[in-house]
């Protein structure tokens, strides 16, 4: 059976494609060439591609997306509670969801999420590899490929949609770090899981020297990749080290025989970096993976805003977007601290899409323009309702709103009567 790529590359125009194409106001033959070329996927599986609400497409032309990360941990695992994280994501316009879940409830968590989620669902499989190993006595390092193949065949039959996979964690890549030095290592809990495995093992990272078995199983149930950035730098003093250069390098090579396979891809890339590297970095990795399209958290421009971690992810969202980034994996006010609530879920996606409209403002996308437009005549015309209604969350507009205290409805208590807006309307000086 066809992936959606293959059919693409067979000139088929499927009709997830013209989904995707009323969406983003194109055609459906530019989608179909977005997707033949690897510039655009639409990650649904065959499990869930038929009851997804929400066809999304990810990559060149689209509306800058963004993905909320939600799951339980072994300290903290209510599957009611993740649901309810789902509820909060999709209801402030995330357009996708990962489970991440560890722990003994993973399974039933991802089987709720996937049952009830209108948008695509993304988990990163070597979690459940991991946890279960440990709940035999086994550690990760034991791993073999049959463990890892197991995990994504049981994720698939599921119907999960993408999943971030860290073949690029290499013994060079490990290598590179260890002879550079880095102020904190690595942060990736699957790249950490690999490094371990090599560190205890000879022979190449399993998931890189079995990839062409792990492309087999995901082209069965047509899953879009997430080749994970395992040697993201944690740190904005790490970023562009040759530890992160040398696995995107990898992942650019990945990137075409996930391709060869039928398997669309998306690249994952950097969490921490400074204002000034950000747009070098999507530059790279766009030429190193083909125009493959970019999945970033964040990234987070500044390691001091605990707390406020959402901001910082929300300022290099928006230049990574306008220059290249396709897809925002959100960051949460918990970041680095704690387990994400529902509503640091909501805070988090809040964040995330007013750094995607921000961009796709500043690419010039007629989308965005026609947001911006119709708010500016909606303040203009002291239209309270409809600047509610236009707001990125309309129930903490209208709370606030409500709760101002000026008998006067044309005007807020920030200016009262001395409002310009309202001083020129009254003067007929519109």
């Amino acid at each position: 059976m066809l992936t959606i790529k293959q059919k693409a590359e067979q000139g088929l125009i499927t009709a997830e494609m013209e989904a995707v194409a009323d969406y983003e106001g194109v055609t459906a033959e530019q989608v179909r060439q977005g997707v033949r070329d690897g510039s655009i996927v639409i990650p649904g599986s065959r499990i869930r591609s038929k009851t997804l609400t929400k066809t999304r497409a990810v990559g060149k032309g689209m509306r800058t997306k963004v993905n909320a990360n939600i799951g339980a941990s072994p300290y903290h695992s209510l599957v009611d509670e993740e649901r309810d994280k789902l509820v909060a994501a999709v209801h402030h316009g995330a357009d996708a969801v990962m489970d991440l879940s560890l722990g003994p409830d993973q399974v039933r968590t991802r089987e709720v999420i996937l049952a009830e989620s209108p948008v695509m669902v993304g988990t990163v499989p070597i979690y459940q590899t991991a946890f279960e190993m440990s709940a035999q006595g086994r550690d990760v390092s034991e791993m073999t490929i049959s463990d890892f193949l197991k995990t994504i065949e049981d994720q698939g039959r599921q119907g999960v949609d993408f999943m971030t996979i860290h073949s690029g964690v290499i013994r060079a890549a490990m290598e590179s770090m260890e002879r550079q030095g880095r102020v904190l290592d690595v942060v990736s809990r699957g790249g950490s899981f690999i490094l371990s495995w090599l560190r205890k093992n000879s022979g190449e990272a399993p998931l890189y020297e079995y990839f062409d078995e792990i492309l087999d199983v995901l082209a069965k149930y047509d899953i879009t990749i997430s080749l994970g950035d395992g040697m993201r730098p944690g740190a904005t003093e790490d970023a562009s080290d040759r530890a992160q250069i040398t696995e995107l390098l990898v992942l650019g090579e990945l990137t075409e025989r996930a391709w060869a396979k039928g398997v669309q891809v998306i690249v994952e890339g950097p969490g921490h970096v400074p204002l000034n590297k950000v747009a070098e970095n999507m530059t790279i990795q766009k030429s190193l993976c083909s125009g493959a399209p970019f999945y970033i958290l964040g990234p987070l421009v500044t390691d001091i805003a605990c707390g406020y971690d959402h901001i910082a992810g929300a300022i290099g969202g928006a230049v990574a977007a306008m220059n290249g980034a396709d897809f925002l994996c959100f960051v949460t006010p918990a970041e680095h601290l704690r387990l994400p609530t529902v509503e640091d879920v909501a805070e988090g996606v809040i964040a995330s899409r007013i750094a995607a409209q921000a961009a796709d403002l500043a690419m010039g996308m007629d989308y965005a323009r026609a947001k911006e437009q119709a708010m500016a005549k909606a303040r203009k015309d002291l239209d309270w309702e409809a600047q509610i209604a236009l707001s990125v969350n309309p129930e903490k507009a209208r709370r606030y709103r409500m709760n101002s205290e000026i008998g006067d409805d044309d005007a807020c208590t920030m200016c009262g009567e001395f409002c310009a807006i309202k001083r020129l309307q009254d003067s007929g000086d519109r």
